[in-house]
């Protein structure tokens, strides 16, 4: 039964990592990886390659793993691809390239991620850079933020051999990768800060402290200072609350708040700067990826930590893998529930939340069982700390300084799924900014779409 089984992945005790942030997951070593690529049956029409958004060549990168030429694999990997380290850590491939996987009919995906970061990580040890162009095209093309559709479309267009340069307004770059993912699931300093130097290899400018719409306009770097074409992977930054009753309490935070303090200002380390609450008992409001990192933080600042969802489980949004490891750790799941009210003290700050019981209705016609709440079902839970993980919007101040950018009525920026082409000629857009918060990987592909578009409508002007 081997071939139908998956090498177990290594991972830190549960009780272990409760306590700490560094990384849950270990990953393969050489002979883990290699005995694990063995279970590919490298299939002549490979479906996980369908599954896959930035297109990566999975059978031939695992091929080469059985071999043992990581150098191969990585350049097989960067060619579609330029945050492998980060993709093999948070990408959902359970319903992508896995999902899509032969072996996982009848037994368990090959661990393409968990291949895919033992690559990059090997390589990154190595000192293995991807390939970048061989000759200059002599344009310039600006790209608007540096996370992981920035970050995407300007290592594909150097490598096409642009002049690039990424406008960043945080004084550090990764974007949702710094501020918005734990340490614990994806390291800084040792995996996104060597990934974004790979970018940089291929001859990608960065500014940081960059605001557009503030420092610069799009328009301004347009006509005055000769940028080409710009691209737009601003992200979705501007966080969605309930307005409940008692939400300005204090000790009401938005997970981007407490996810950014902690993650982007280390405010987990007792000697930074940057203050964070530790609260006692928190409850987090949401069921996604976003809420699974903020209820696991919060825990490991010592909090008791409820997660209140108002579906059930099979419902619930974020990876199962993460839900599990919250499990794991001790976070407390309270299903089918949904916060009503918010109280506080004579002061100001959070006491506790009440909330009403919910069950699920009849489906709609897209097949979703809606919420119902139970009359007279209320309850309280005594908390310290309430964080809200109800996604987030794009913040209007690039399409509101921008001439001629269309949005839509969620203030995304409309852009085409093929090529990210926007209503202004020469400005394309992808990722969270077009889409609304999506995963990681989602706006990698937007990136890579988007670079071919540009490289299509620069040609086009020649």
């Amino acid at each position: 039964m081997d071939g139908f089984v998956r090498v177990p992945v290594r991972e830190q005790d549960a009780k272990v990592r409760a306590t700490n942030f560094e990384e849950v997951c270990l990953g393969y070593n050489k002979e883990e990886a290699e005995k694990e690529a063995q279970r590919c049956l490298n299939c002549k029409n490979p479906q996980c390659v369908q599954g896959c958004p930035v297109s990566i060549d999975i059978p031939a990168f695992i091929s080469q793993v059985k071999t043992g030429d990581v150098e191969g694999a990585y350049q097989t990997i960067s060619k579609s691809s330029a945050l492998p380290a980060v993709c093999g850590r948070v990408c959902p491939q359970e319903s992508q390239c896995e999902g899509k996987c032969i072996r996982g009919i009848k037994g368990d995906a090959v661990s393409i991620g968990k291949l895919e970061r033992y690559v990059a990580d090997t390589a990154r040890e190595l000192g293995i850079k991807p390939e970048g162009a061989k000759e200059k095209k002599g344009k310039k093309v600006a790209v608007i933020g540096s996370g992981p559709s920035g970050l995407t479309c300007a290592g594909d267009l150097a490598k096409m051999g642009y002049d690039v340069t990424i406008f960043e307004a945080l004084h550090e770059a990764g974007g949702v990768l710094v501020y918005g993912i734990p340490e614990f699931r994806l390291p800084k300093t040792a995996v996104v800060k060597k990934e974004i130097e790979n970018v940089k290899s291929l001859g990608v400018k960065l500014e940081t402290d960059v605001v557009i719409g503030k420092s610069v306009t799009i328009d301004e770097l347009m006509e005055k200072e000769g940028f080409e074409a710009v691209f737009i992977g601003s992200g979705a930054g501007l966080p969605r609350f309930m307005n409940i009753p008692g939400e300005q309490a204090m000790g009401v935070f938005s997970a981007n708040e407490f996810l950014t303090r902690s993650n982007l200002m280390k405010a987990f380390d007792e000697n930074s700067r940057t203050p964070i609450m530790r609260p006692k008992k928190c409850v987090v409001v949401g069921g996604g990826n976003v809420a699974m990192d903020a209820a696991r933080t919060a825990l490991r600042l010592g909090a008791e930590v409820h997660v209140v969802y108002r579906r059930g489980e099979e419902e619930l949004p974020a990876r199962k893998e993460e839900v599990g490891h919250a499990k794991e750790e001790g976070i407390i799941f309270d299903l089918l529930t949904n916060p009503v009210e918010i109280h506080a003290d004579e002061n100001g700050w959070v006491t506790g939340i009440t909330c009403i019981r919910m069950e699920l209705g009849e489906p709609d016609e897209s097949g979703r069982r809606s919420p119902v709440e139970i009359p007279g079902s209320e309850f309280d839970i005594e908390c310290d700390a309430v964080i809200m993980s109800l996604g987030t919007s794009p913040n209007p101040l690039i399409s509101s300084t921008t001439e001629g950018l269309e949005i839509n009525r969620k203030k995304c920026i409309v852009a085409q799924e093929d090529n990210g082409q926007t209503s202004k000629p020469g400005v394309f857009a992808g990722g969270d900014a077009v889409t609304g918060a999506a995963t990681v990987i989602l706006a990698m592909g937007a990136g890579k779409a988007a670079a071919k578009g540009i490289d299509e409508y620069l040609s086009s002007k020649q």
